[in-house]
């Protein structure tokens, strides 16, 4: 079911990983997906796994609500999975259709790029799962304030990316809504061929457009109504600050970082 899927939700908790500034998750975040890129072996990402399964152990996240989290991505996991397999050349054919060659280079490398997709979805899936929209719309325009001076407009970006993840969940919902009640008048989503599956959605995308249209409406009257004007002269209820757990944090991506770029260097290793 649609409403399974945790993608953009935040879940409260005490633990550090909630406690730690947004900012400092933000710009750990970044490092983490620089990183990943810098990895170029199996055994990297071995590595890279157990420090994501750390990050999950202290911020408590079942590994159940990050492979749901997954589920909206299948389809470009798979799609990479198959390009990489069939289109990476190499002389080690295993099989071929037509114009279509399996290699066990491209199987290797199908493999990798699948696992680099992995690591980087469930990394990013921890920012959104222990920080609420509103501290990474904080966070975010901290980090972007320096630009203001170039007259780049730092809340209103930040306040935009901040309701699009806020309003993930809800729209999910709505369509789980939508497919219950389609498949309550007979539709089917789930049999015929792949032009009648897309065929089949239309009754699904037209209602939901629709809904996302009126909600994107309320939600503008009602910033209208409460005097939004921007983030000019505006105070928050909560100030961010760094504290000494940021800064342990903070020690240990430098760390992370450092280590995969030193494995990277000796070469052989990563």
């Amino acid at each position: 079911m649609l409403k399974d899927i945790t993608l953009g939700q935040f879940f409260p908790g005490k633990t550090p990983a909630h406690q730690l500034d947004p900012r400092t998750k933000i710009v750990l975040t970044i490092a983490y997906i620089v990183a990943l890129f810098f990895v170029h072996s199996f055994t990297g990402y071995a590595f890279v796994a157990v420090v994501l399964l750390a990050a999950m152990r202290v911020s408590r996240v079942r590994p159940r609500a990050m492979l749901n989290g997954l589920r909206p991505v299948v389809v470009i996991i798979a799609v990479t999975a198959f390009i990489n397999a069939f289109f990476s050349g190499g002389d080690d054919i295993i099989f071929e259709i037509g114009f279509l060659h399996l290699t066990w280079d491209g199987l290797r490398r199908a493999a990798f790029m699948v696992l680099r997709v992995v690591l980087l979805v469930c990394g990013s899936f921890l920012l959104t799962y222990t920080t609420s929209p509103l501290a990474i719309t904080d966070g975010l325009e901290s980090l972007m304030s320096p630009l203001k001076r170039l007259r780049f407009p730092a809340h209103e970006i930040a306040m935009i990316m901040s309701i699009a993840l806020r309003f993930i969940p809800t729209l999910i919902g709505e369509a789980d809504k939508i497919i219950s009640a389609q498949k309550a008048r007979g539709a089917s989503f789930d049999t015929g061929s792949l032009p009648q599956r897309a065929k089949a959605l239309l009754p699904l995308l037209v209602p939901l457009f629709v809904s996302s249209l009126n909600r994107a409406n309320e939600l503008a009257t009602a910033m209208e109504c409460r005097c939004y004007n921007g983030g000019e002269g505006r105070t928050r209820l909560r100030e961010l600050r760094l504290t000494r757990l940021d800064a342990s944090a903070a020690a240990l991506g430098v760390v992370f970082v450092a280590a995969v770029l030193a494995m990277r260097a000796v070469g052989g290793l990563i």
